[in-house]
């Protein structure tokens, strides 16, 4: 895979048994285009194959954490409408299958315990990429939101607010697109822990680096168990799901307005610019 020099958005180290895998766009917040998510699942496989590494850590540099999908499109976006502007669902159906649902499950069934460090905000996209993670150290100044109800959809593609809130919190989440404070995520379950901002990063590494003690293989099938027991409970198959209650509402936004959102592209900035 690329270098570090050869990539723009993501970065890769290995700190002893961690490897570490950082978002490095913080001038846009952090925000995901095609490029940033095949760079980000390109470490991910580097780290899953390492023998050297026992534990993935992913970080982002800036204030905040991630903004989400990237609302610009520009070469690097797929190219999923027409010259006249018209969309193909089931060309944006394949394509989010693979980079959003797919990249998802991809990261949660890493064979290695994975941590995901979050500061600042994380909005809708981003949830895509740390849900997927095992374990999730957030700073105190974190919030969660998934605001994309107010775009004419039913909530990011990796669906996984019922499963990480309980039904009733998972509602009123996706009803009013409130942002839910790292407090509040803790308290749920969401979170694993809450830590002031300055210690957000040495707190994470000391997690990893404690949890790298412990022989690859038996932490691997500690993993595989408890995803395997949520899966028998049902969790894979509700994902999958509600990713295709999800392109309901991309379908409904094509057929009213043309675009896949119920909203225009200056509407969704102001939008999760607010949250």
């Amino acid at each position: 895979m690329a270098a570090d020099a050869e990539r723009k958005y993501i970065r890769y180290e290995v700190d002893e048994r961690v490897g570490v895998i950082t978002l490095a766009r913080p001038e846009k917040a952090n925000a995901q285009n095609e490029v940033f998510l095949d760079e980000l699942d390109a470490c991910f496989d580097l780290a899953a194959a390492s023998r050297d590494v026992r534990v993935i850590v992913l970080r982002a540099e800036g204030k905040h954490f991630s903004a989400g999908h990237d609302l610009k499109v520009d070469d690097e976006q797929p190219k999923l409408a027409n010259d006249d502007g018209s969309w193909w669902l089931s060309e944006l159906y394949d394509w989010e299958c693979r980079k959003y649902l797919g990249f998802g499950l991809k990261w949660r069934n890493i064979p290695k315990p994975t941590i995901a460090a979050v500061q600042g905000k994380c909005i809708a996209g981003a949830l895509n990429l740390i849900w997927p993670m095992d374990l999730i150290i957030a700073a105190d100044n974190a919030t969660f939101s998934d605001p994309v109800v107010a775009l004419g959809a039913c909530g990011v593609e990796y669906h996984g607010h019922t499963w990480e809130f309980g039904a009733r919190k998972a509602k009123e989440m996706l009803f009013t697109g409130r942002a839910m404070t790292a407090q509040e995520a803790e308290q749920i379950g969401m979170v694993n822990r809450v830590v002031p901002l300055e210690e957000l990063w040495p707190n994470a590494m000391a997690l990893a680096h404690e949890i790298s003690q412990f022989h690859p293989f038996a932490l691997r099938q500690a993993k595989r168990a408890v995803n395997q027991t949520l899966d028998v409970m049902g969790q894979h198959a509700a994902l999958q799901s509600a990713f295709d209650i999800h392109h309901t509402t991309h379908g409904n936004a094509i057929s009213v307005s043309g675009y896949p959102v119920l909203a225009s592209l200056d509407d969704m900035k102001g939008r999760l610019k607010d949250q």
